[in-house]
């Protein structure tokens, strides 16, 4: 067995309080050993954590990891046209190999901001997976389903793709690949597809997850046609299992919480993308209130526009208490426990938490910066003040990804020119 000692820090532990303690790991199993006082010496090697607090990686619940090749291409429009106008066509032209580049610069960014697993919808899943496999973290991985404006063979041939890749890269990467079946959202999925093939998934034994009452124009299609709300309709056609779960959720009512809280069903709230996107401020407060898990995805670069969960997380906090127009709502301690916990339990991962046994996936957040001073609370401290920047050290499934803000995995250099070369290329024949 060969071990690693966090060591000299401040650890927050699952009920969010703070002590000071070591982290000793199995970096075979991948797993935490032990926390506590001076366990350096039973370590084969040691990461310093001094001045620094030792806490959870964070988990994006929702995101599109390659639109990084899309930062800044188009900003300030509504979701709809945003999409169709811009996104889309784009997308057209992405070919594999821009996929990749454009996953590896997204997970470079992600291991600088201290998240070690992430749940990404996408195409070309195979190089997003190779991406993942050499940066190290974790994902559920999914391809996206898109039938709309397609005939009927292009479409089920797109819902076999996404079925066929969960299946065969769950436990990939020495097991932190896991897939999900993934349909767009209820509405750019036609309704006989999903009826088809949401069985198949069950049969495979995967979760399902798409987007969910994003915006307004995202409802009121299903209402009309099906006479139900989108999560009725969802529920009916065996799509709000304990297993699965929804992005977005800004657009619920009462029934549809009380059906997310009654199924299981996590959901992941994208703030930023939400705010950016004019799309509405979702009901985190009383979504908690009914027990429904609640998880923070960054979305895509795209529409954020950067992969930042520390961002991610004081934009959940400032706009649940305007959602909730009460300063109590989505406090920080709500906060901390979606970006870590919360996201882990939606997606179906055992990390989020440090405590003996559970995954060995963390990260080490400096505080000598002048913006973390004084130190009054730290969980206040990560709600509110921390940023990416401030992340020291990145460690998942037991390996240090990044120490003293140098990632290890990907050569930093190398991965930012290639993605640029990508960008370019592609907003090239876009415009051509």
């Amino acid at each position: 067995m060969t071990t690693l000692a966090i060591t000299g820090g401040q650890v927050l532990r699952p009920d969010l309080t703070v002590t000071a303690a070591d982290v000793l790991v199995d970096q075979d199993a991948g797993e935490i050993r032990d926390i506590g006082p001076d366990l350096a010496d039973d370590a084969d090697e040691t990461l310093e954590a001094a001045n620094s607090l030792v806490m959870p990686g964070f988990v994006n619940g929702h995101c599109h990891v390659a639109m990084t090749l899309l930062r800044g291409y188009a900003d300030d429009k509504p979701l709809e046209a945003w999409l169709q106008e811009d996104i889309w066509p784009a997308e057209g032209e992405l070919t594999a190999d821009d996929v990749h580049a454009g996953a590896q610069l997204g997970l470079l960014e992600l291991i600088k901001s201290g998240t070690t697993a992430v749940a990404d919808m996408y195409f070309h899943v195979p190089e997003v997976a190779d991406a993942v496999e050499t940066a190290g973290i974790r994902a559920r991985l999914g391809h996206g389903i898109v039938t709309v404006g397609k005939d009927d063979e292009v479409a089920r041939e797109d819902a076999n793709t996404s079925l066929e890749i969960a299946r065969e890269y769950d436990g990939a990467a020495d097991g932190r690949i896991s897939t999900a079946f993934k349909p767009h959202s209820l509405t750019t999925v036609g309704s006989e597809y999903l009826e088809e093939f949401v069985p198949k998934a069950r049969e495979a034994g995967v979760p399902i997850h798409y987007h969910a009452n994003e915006t307004e124009n995202e409802v009121a299609p299903i209402v009309e046609e099906h006479g139900q709300r989108p999560l009725e309709y969802a529920a009916d056609r065996g799509m709000l299992e304990p297993e699965d779960f929804i992005a977005h959720g800004v657009h619920v009512d009462d029934r549809e919480i009380e059906l997310l809280a009654e199924a299981g069903t996590g959901v992941i709230h994208c703030p930023a993308s939400n705010m950016k996107l004019g799309s509405g401020m979702a009901p985190v407060q009383r979504m908690l209130d009914a027990g429904v898990t609640v998880g923070l995805g960054t979305d895509g670069a795209a529409s954020n526009n950067d992969l930042s969960m520390l961002d991610e997380a004081r934009d959940a906090a400032m706009l649940g208490k305007l959602a909730a127009d009460d300063a109590s709502a989505v406090s920080a301690e709500a906060t901390v426990d979606m970006v870590t916990r919360g996201s882990a339990d939606a997606i179906g991962l055992a990390s989020g938490r440090l405590e003996a046994g559970a995954p060995a996936d963390l990260a080490v957040i400096d505080l000598e910066a002048p913006h973390l001073t004084p130190r009054h609370d730290l969980v206040s401290h990560l709600a509110y003040a921390a940023t990416a920047a401030d992340v020291r050290h990145t460690v998942c499934d037991g390996q240090v990804l990044m120490r003293d803000r140098e990632v290890l995995t990907l050569e930093e250099a190398a991965v930012r020119e290639r993605a640029l070369e990508a960008a370019t290329s592609l907003v090239e024949r876009v415009d051509t």
